[in-house]
């Protein structure tokens, strides 16, 4: 592990990193309400804490906000929330021990001190009690006090003991441990342990914040009682919020329901695909994870959700309808989708579930050695071919771990396969060419496979070196392939990042590479590109720059030439969730690249839209256009070619800008070659593209 962030560390050194390469903006959260845990009044507003995060509701007028990490939070994956009535602010823990207090009006002030305070011990919070102006932190080594009005910390009580919760009468706190009560008076000097004695005293440990179970009604139901509206509020069966009250009777009568953001359902990003715009998305990583079977798919042009239907499939089908891996629209069709899952292939129409492929009706088999187990029939991705055919990886399956499903609904099974060994969990791209690349690896037998166009032929590439052909070290995991615009193969494996240029996939022999950068600093030294890092995920965006998925460090964006890093996103100084990262995909229209990581999904703009074999006023545009006094962002030029060379003019022909679009598009601040905001006029954008084709595309108005 040392070794392998050595080589991360020295590789960020050598690569050379240009701040102004690129402009990464207007992130984007879009976290899970699905799983209601707690419910907290506040007045006019009552906050919920679902699958991790926080949204309110507004009794006045009914309107539902989210916070999140993006605005106006500082952390994601929240624990614990608790309304301090007195302080008017909600404390919010996270689970990495991040704090942070909200008020009414969004503001947010965020205490790291104690998430940064190092400590030889447990430092879990396990409940937040309120009292007064203060939150006591019960910890899994004692007590810390917080003034909510200021957002200090005051007292640590490190007792040694395991606190859940606690208590405050008779002058002292009482802490619940898991050894007993302990009681601390005030009187003493509380915060020496020894002043920490056991009682037999008979406390109340209920809270007003407390939020009460019942599971009555068949399922988990939470439920707090709200002075201010005079009301219960508790989560439907469904996970939405809802209100009511109770009568002199005992009868309820709801009085709000179906109360829940527009988000997604589900926190599980690990596999997703962009069709016409919309992102669909499914757990994808690994079969065995048991996670929820779901299917879910964004509309970006309205910011809708849906969550495919999975009432009633593991009965009809009698299977173990869990973890689908992996999904592929219709390229004719997206209404028409298709995905694999442990317990063979799904067909989806409108977003129901029309058919189940597996042993009985379709080649489609168990995994080696089980016996046309339904529950093990594993589908691990799947992609339309340029003919419409469906292609699919059966896991381990001898025989047949490539199935084709043609547009008519015929199957094909190619004469040579891989075998069962070689195939435990394999991923795979259709290339430009209508060649199957497929990756396979989980602790043996690693390699990338290719299909000739015609399916006749496949070539094995097991061979992986570095650039001076030194063999790579040991590569538990080759998790994804793909390919580049000047036609190069990439694999992302547990052991860094490697490619396969045109020669090399000629001569199977040579096998994969990592890529030598030189250092740039005088001398003749160069490092391997990403040497050690466990590769979780690769995209590729317009501009060809690769956007490499890390396990435990973030995203990097390495250029065009692969010899510069343009970005490094971390959790701790940017809007990425996690440093998890679990897939990456990219809708090449817009430029916009969705990460999900193990805390959820979040995009960025690459701003590296859809390349234009042509440029002209037709298909070019500017935005913000015309460009006004208040306005101190970029403009963005759309509809170019690829690497066009672009130059931005007065009307009388003075140069004021130039440069190389960034995949189809490039960004102008307004100002000059000297830095200077340009004077108020209208600027022609002027391009060329690689074959020398140049024109006036656009004109762009600024107003001072």
């Amino acid at each position: 592990m040392r070794r392998h962030l050595k080589n991360i560390l020295t590789l960020m050194a050598a690569l050379a990193i240009n701040a102004n390469a690129a402009t990464f903006d207007n992130w984007k959260a879009y976290m899970a309400y699905g799983n209601i845990t707690d419910i907290e009044p506040a007045g006019k507003l009552v906050y919920v804490l679902s699958s991790g995060s926080i949204f309110s509701y507004n009794t006045n007028d009914g309107s539902v906000t989210t916070y999140d990490k993006v605005y106006p939070l500082s952390d994601c994956t929240i624990s614990r929330i608790a309304w301090n009535n007195n302080a008017q602010k909600l404390i919010i823990i996270y689970d990495n021990d991040n704090i942070d207090m909200l008020d009414n009006r969004g503001n947010v002030v965020n205490i790291k001190g104690y998430k940064e305070k190092s400590m030889n011990v447990d430092k879990t919070i396990n409940n937040v009690v309120i009292n007064g102006r203060l939150a006591y932190l019960c910890t899994a080594f004692g007590l810390v006090q917080i003034n909510m009005e200021n957002g200090l910390l005051m007292e640590t009580y490190n007792m040694g003991r395991n606190v859940t919760n606690c208590a405050f009468a008779n002058n002292a706190i009482y802490a619940y441990t898991t050894d007993g009560v302990f009681k601390g008076s005030n009187s003493n000097n509380i915060i020496n342990p020894a002043n920490w004695l056991p009682t037999n005293e008979s406390v109340d440990f209920a809270h007003p914040n407390d939020i009460s179970v019942t599971t009555e009604n068949g399922y988990t139901q939470y439920y707090t009682y709200d002075k201010t509206n005079k009301c219960y509020w508790t989560n439907q069966s469904d996970q939405k919020l809802q209100a009511y009250t109770i009568g002199n009777d005992g009868g309820k009568t709801i009085t709000k329901q179906d109360i829940i953001p527009i988000a997604p359902f589900y926190n599980f990003f690990g596999f997703m695909t962009v069709s016409n715009d919309k992102l669909y998305a499914c757990s994808g990583m690994d079969w065995a994870r048991n996670n929820p079977p779901s299917i879910q798919v964004y509309d970006p042009a309205d910011g809708s959700w849906e969550l495919y239907d999975a009432t009633g499939i593991a009965e009809k089908y009698n299977i173990k309808y869990k973890d689908i891996l992996c999904l592929a629209v219709d390229p004719h069709d997206d209404s028409h989708v298709m995905a694999g899952s442990q317990a063979g292939m799904f067909e989806y129409r409108n977003g129901k579930l029309i058919n189940h492929f597996n042993s009985e009706n379709s080649p489609i088999t168990s995994i080696d050695g089980f016996n046309g187990n339904r529950n093990y029939q594993i589908i691990t991705s799947m992609a339309y071919d340029s003919s419409n055919t469906l292609w699919i990886t059966n896991a381990a399956a001898e025989g047949k771990s490539l199935l084709g499903y043609t547009a008519d609904g015929k199957w094909a099974t190619p004469d040579v396969q891989m075998t069962s060994t070689q195939s435990v969990n394999p991923k795979m791209i259709i290339d430009k060419n209508n060649r199957i690349w497929i990756g396979c690896g989980m602790y043996s037998d690693n390699g990338v496979f290719c299909y000739s166009a015609d399916k006749t032929n496949l070539y094995s590439y097991t061979n992986f070196v570095n650039e001076d052909g030194k063999a790579i070290g040991t590569i538990e995991f080759l998790r994804q392939v793909a390919e580049d615009k000047d036609g190069n193969i990439w694999v992302a494996t547990s052991n860094g990042l490697l490619t396969l240029t045109d020669e090399y996939q000629r001569n199977p022999s040579l096998g994969f590479y990592q890529i030598k950068v030189p250092r740039n600093d005088g001398t003749n030294f160069a490092d391997y590109l990403l040497d050690g890092a466990n590769i979780t995920a690769i995209a590729v965006d317009n501009a060809n720059r690769k956007w490499i998925g890390t396990l435990s460090n973030g995203v990097y964006v390495i250029s065009n030439d692969n010899m510069v890093q343009e970005a490094h996103f971390k959790a701790d100084d940017s809007f990425l969730l996690s440093d998890n990262i679990q897939y990456i995909t990219i809708n090449d229209k817009t430029g916009r690249v969705y990460i999900g990581t193990d805390k959820g999904l979040c995009s960025v703009e690459s701003h590296a839209s859809e390349t234009f074999e042509s440029m002209d006023k037709d298909n070019v545009w500017a935005y913000p256009n015309p460009v006004k006094p208040d306005y101190t962002g970029m403009v963005t030029v759309v509809g170019l070619s690829f690497n066009a060379d672009v130059k931005i003019t007065t009307t009388n022909g003075v140069l004021v800008a130039k440069g190389r679009s960034t995949g189809g598009s490039f960004q102008w601040d307004c100002r000059d070659l000297k830095g200077k905001r340009v004077a108020s006029g209208v600027y022609m954008v002027n391009t060329a593209t690689e074959s020398g084709e140049s024109g006036t595309v656009c004109k762009i108005a600024v107003i001072n």
